[in-house]
């Protein structure tokens, strides 16, 4: 059932702020001086002195996931991969009022600026050899991910537009004429992708495999985190997103070619990648709008994003959500 519209700012960082600080009071852990990682899909705060990152969902929407996420966690500590841990000692997840949280261990960013949405590339594209070494990690990480058993009890079956349906019924600020047009594209989009064939094996996915979701650790290992699309799909999904930054991000190709080399699978030349691809263009844009209201800077991106999608501009580049 579509909610009506909001448009009080459920998700300013005020109150993202007085969030995280119900959440660690009411698990004893110190919030002073805490540094905002991103506060968009998730509030990501970095505690100084706990040596911990909370990650808050934003959406009621979403709250479903949270269990998930730390059974995917202990499952991929129970088999050693290379990805972030929940802190121990402390509940997982934290319930406190309306929010639902989830508290890691900070590895160490390395060099990356906190403030930075991608702790890897620090959002700069792939211009560099580094974010070439960090689409040949990807590429090892998933590799083994895909060859894991999955876990039980199992994982959702992918359902890629899940969370878009579900956030535009949680939007906030949303104008109708935009709500229209999104919901005739999730129809569109929703059919191409019922038509597509498959050629790589069924496995436990990360879902959103971009190297924004890798972490160098401050032993220089490179480790992936956020599993709230985890699940088990097609592994050609964990493809789709690095394959996506030269052609909306305005990144060089040169880790999307190291990623289909390391990987030993091209899906930009697979013919199912335009239908993967407007799948996650539809979830990229959308994964904000239950917080227009709140973050101006989202907002603007929000918009210029839909622009593109509605004028047909396949080769608009795009910003990160701020």
């Amino acid at each position: 059932m579509q909610r009506p519209e909001r448009s009080d700012g459920r998700f300013t960082a005020a109150r993202s702020r007085q969030a995280l600080h119900r959440v660690c009071a009411s698990v004893g852990i110190d919030d002073r001086d805490a540094e905002p990682i991103k506060l968009t899909v998730n509030a990501v705060y970095r505690l100084p002195h706990a040596a911990a990152i909370v990650r808050i969902a934003t959406s009621s929407a979403m709250h479903h996931r949270v269990e998930k996420v730390v059974q995917v966690a202990h499952w991929l500590a129970d088999h050693g991969m290379p990805a972030v841990r929940l802190l121990p000692g402390v509940p997982a997840p934290v319930r406190v009022d309306d929010y639902v949280a989830t508290i890691w261990c900070d590895v160490g960013a390395g060099d990356a600026d906190p403030r930075d949405a991608n702790p890897v590339d620090a959002g700069r594209g792939d211009a560099n050899p580094g974010a070439v070494r960090s689409a040949h990690a990807l590429a090892t990480i998933l590799r083994r991910l895909h060859a894991l058993e999955p876990p039980e009890p199992p994982l959702p079956s992918w359902d890629p537009l899940d969370d878009v349906r579900r956030r535009l019924d949680d939007a906030e600020g949303l104008a109708p004429r935009d709500r229209t047009f999104l919901e005739g594209l999730f129809s569109r989009v929703e059919e191409a992708l019922g038509a597509v064939r498959y050629e790589l094996p069924r496995s436990v996915i990360h879902g959103d495999a971009h190297l924004g979701n890798l972490i160098r650790s401050a032993s220089g290992e490179i480790v992936i985190c956020d599993f709230d699309a985890t699940c088990h799909g097609p592994a050609e999904w964990d493809l789709v997103p690095v394959a996506l930054g030269p052609l909306r991000f305005g990144r060089p190709p040169a880790a999307s070619a190291e990623l289909a080399r390391a990987y030993g699978f091209d899906v930009t030349a697979w013919d199912g990648f335009p239908a993967l691809r407007a799948v996650r263009e539809l979830k990229l844009v959308t994964s904000v709008v239950p917080m227009l209201a709140s973050r101006p800077s989202a907002a603007a991106q929000f918009a210029v994003r839909l622009d593109s999608l509605r004028s047909g501009a396949d080769h608009a580049v795009w910003a990160l959500y701020r």
